[in-house]
Order: C-alpha cells, then structure tokens, then sequence
C-alpha cells in the first residue's frame, strides 16, 4: 500500500512563495511519475505539475516559469517550488503517485494567496 504526505501549505501574499513536500511510504517505485495536481474550490481537479523517474518534467501552462517541481529518489519525496504566487493559484494541491494504471493520491495541503 501506498501512502503520500503532503506538507508545505498555508496562506501567503502575491507575489510570495511556498514549497510544497510530499513523501511516499509503501512499496515505491522511483522510475514510477508523481507530481501534483490541484481543484480550487467549485472547480475540476487539474495538472499543475509531474516528473518521471528520469526527471522529465511537464507544468500546466498557468505554472510555467513559476513553479518547479523536482524529486529526491533515496527519500520518495517530491516538491513543488512556487514562485510569484497569483491569488488565481490558491487551491488544494494533491500529490500523486501513479504505479501502471493505480494512481495514488495524498489527503491534500491548501495553499491560499491573498491579493
């Protein structure tokens, strides 16, 4: 069984920044993709953020250039590094682990900017 823990969240001004941690406990898999997605309130869960194994990386469009997600492999953890925080960004951010077609999800961290 797998298990993410997210930390990280709170509340911050525009233009502020936050970084996000999520550790994974279980039977993981380092080669397997994580990353984050996020659902504002009233609003369809999206991508923000995901890395391979390898490191490759994709970002929604909204993030680009702002946000940078990377991973430490001997610890399962992976973060998101958020930059120039828009109140359009406050959500609840996932983590997420996919191991072939099971996606795992953390309970979630709300990240709230204020204008």
């Amino acid at each position: 069984q797998v298990q993410l823990m997210e930390s990280g969240g709170g509340l911050v001004q525009a233009g502020g920044s936050l970084r996000l941690s999520c550790a994974a406990s279980g039977t993981i898999f380092s080669i397997n993709p994580m990353g984050w997605y996020r659902q504002a309130l009233g609003k369809q869960r999206e991508l923000g953020a995901t890395i391979t194994g390898g490191s490759s990386t994709n970002y929604a469009d909204s993030v680009k250039g702002r946000f940078t997600i990377s991973r430490d492999n001997a610890k399962n953890t992976v973060f998101l590094q958020m930059n120039s925080l828009k109140p359009e960004d406050t959500a609840v951010y996932y983590c997420h682990y996919r191991h072939f077609l099971i996606t795992y999800w953390g309970q979630g961290t709300q990240v709230t900017v204020s204008s």
